[in-house]
């Protein structure tokens, strides 16, 4: 029986809906397309950052001397790459309206200010009772590892959780240790594909 949904941030609770601002950045420095983001999370600094190698403030002064910017472009570089993000405020009430019943919780694949970026999604601090990062952790999904810990901090079985994730590889590897998981698109039905699951929504 579910008893915690576990939710990655990047891809489901926030999104990039507009890919323009992004897009028009790179041009403007003179980059490939999908560069920015290679750079700031894929690279190799990226996945250092990530792991905790590095703190978000010396990856991004690390993208700074990287692009050969300004402080000042280096805010509007900033500022331009999360231009076109949102919060799916959908999900969050989803949300809302299971934690009375469910544990809820985040893993996410990010940089030491991830709990800067849970603040913003619940500046009342009472959504998530778990939040797992990758540069806490010094491991990322889809090892086991970060999985593993994140069960033992909400007291539940693999069979007793769900996680939602939009990388195919992070959920067949929540799925490898015995997790209930749904790969996450724009457009998908959350509510349905939890209720198939025996979760009980709307009641």
């Amino acid at each position: 029986m579910v008893k915690a949904i576990i939710f990655d941030i990047g891809g489901v609770l926030i999104r990039t809906v507009d890919p323009a601002p992004r897009a028009q950045l790179e041009q403007r420095l003179g980059l490939k397309p999908g560069e920015a983001e290679y750079i700031v999370y894929n690279s190799d600094q990226g996945r250092r950052a990530q792991l905790g190698a590095v703190t978000a403030r010396e990856q991004w002064a690390w993208v700074q001397r990287r692009l050969q910017l300004t402080d000042a472009g280096l805010e509007e570089f900033r500022a331009a790459f999360w231009a076109g993000d949102r919060v799916d405020h959908t999900l969050l009430d989803l949300i809302r309206s299971l934690r009375t019943d469910y544990q809820m919780a985040i893993i996410s694949n990010a940089m030491d200010d991830l709990h800067d970026v849970v603040a913003r999604l619940d500046p009342a601090g009472d959504l998530f009772e778990v939040i797992t990062g990758s540069a806490y952790e010094r491991v990322m999904k889809p090892d086991a590892v970060i999985f593993q810990r994140t069960l033992a901090r909400l007291g539940r079985a693999a069979t007793e959780a769900v996680f939602i994730d939009d990388m195919p590889a992070n959920v067949a590897g929540a799925r490898a240790i015995g997790l209930a998981a749904i790969h996450f698109r724009p457009g998908l039905d959350l509510a349905a594909e939890l209720a198939q699951l025996g979760v009980r929504v709307g009641e």
